[in-house]
């Protein structure tokens, strides 16, 4: 078993190698010791700074709900936002009071002038199947994913990003029925910017 992860670790390391200088050098906008969450890329649609407000780490309160509708306990989490792709998309990755590790990509799509979001997680290792679409609306980014509930009844994963300033920002996970009538707050995080 050591052999194959000093084989993985090698060829990891000699793959990070394979870039020529001139390739090196076009990658202004990655992650650096001097930009530790890499930058916005100018060729990049303007959307890519909506995210702007939650790059860095912070650190936070997270709260979800039990299976019967109870709130569980808080949990302290820790959430990191970066600029990754050479500064076209955005990356995030959670740590969890309990251990749950997870993160999500985050494109902006030109064509369709909406925010494209995958997430992933771990130890329950799931991509969720399908993706969230969304964008910046006045003092929000909201995305929205079709998704039934546990009954049945039709409805959309809606998430919320808001209430951010230079001190941190909020966030709510909410499933919201077709018709509007019903809306399900499921998680809620609050987060304040690592000094």
């Amino acid at each position: 078993m050591k052999s194959l992860l000093l084989i993985f670790a090698v060829s990891l390391l000699s793959s990070s190698f394979i870039f020529s200088q001139k390739e090196v050098s076009t990658l202004n906008y990655e992650p650096s010791v001097i930009h530790p969450f890499g930058l916005p890329n100018p060729d990049a649609p303007k959307e890519i700074t909506d995210f702007t407000p939650m790059i860095g780490i912070c650190d936070c309160k997270s709260i979800s709900r039990n299976p019967d509708g109870t709130w569980k306990d808080s949990l302290d989490m820790t959430w990191k936002f970066k600029y990754i792709m050479n500064g076209n998309a955005v990356q995030d990755e959670v740590w969890r009071g309990n251990e749950l590790y997870a993160g999500s990509i985050r494109q902006f799509q030109k064509d369709s002038s909406e925010w494209v979001v995958s997430y992933f997680s771990y130890p329950t290792v799931a991509y969720t199947p399908g993706v969230w679409h969304g964008k910046k609306m006045e003092d929000k980014i909201v995305l929205t994913k079709p998704q039934n509930a546990p009954t049945g009844m039709k409805g959309s994963s809606v998430l919320t990003f808001y209430e951010w300033d230079e001190e941190g920002y909020k966030w709510k996970g909410e499933w919201v029925k077709d018709d509007k009538q019903v809306i399900y707050p499921f998680w809620m995080i609050e987060c304040k910017r690592r000094k």
